[in-house]
């Protein structure tokens, strides 16, 4: 992915808008999830590049239709590709009960 001090630990919580903390390690945000006992996904996030660019740039994604090139799929992109861990009630879980981030192409 990046070099270490290239990226950060993003915690999005079940069904939030935006996310309640960004960590330097994943042990510092680790720490935040048991003791508040949080539900969520835990990503590492490239720094200095957006994750569209940054999959891209990795031969993770490659663009194939028009719709794909616009402002709104690009704004709403995620990748699985990125290294994450699930975690429920505090505790890391199964990623088979929680899907994992995709571009989202719902409303193309």
């Amino acid at each position: 992915m990046t070099e270490k001090n290239d990226a950060v630990w993003v915690f999005h919580g079940t069904a939030v808008q935006f996310c309640s903390g960004v960590f330097t390690t994943k042990e510092k945000a680790e720490d935040f999830i048991a003791q508040h006992q949080l539900s969520g996904i835990l990503t590492r996030y490239p720094l200095d590049t957006g994750v569209y660019d940054w999959a891209i740039a990795e031969g993770i994604f490659k663009p194939s239709r028009d719709y794909q090139l616009s402002p709104r799929f690009i704004s709403r992109f995620t990748s699985a590709s990125q290294e994450h861990f699930h975690y429920e009630m505090g505790r890391e879980g199964s990623e088979d009960d929680h899907p994992a981030g995709r571009p989202d192409v719902r409303d193309q």
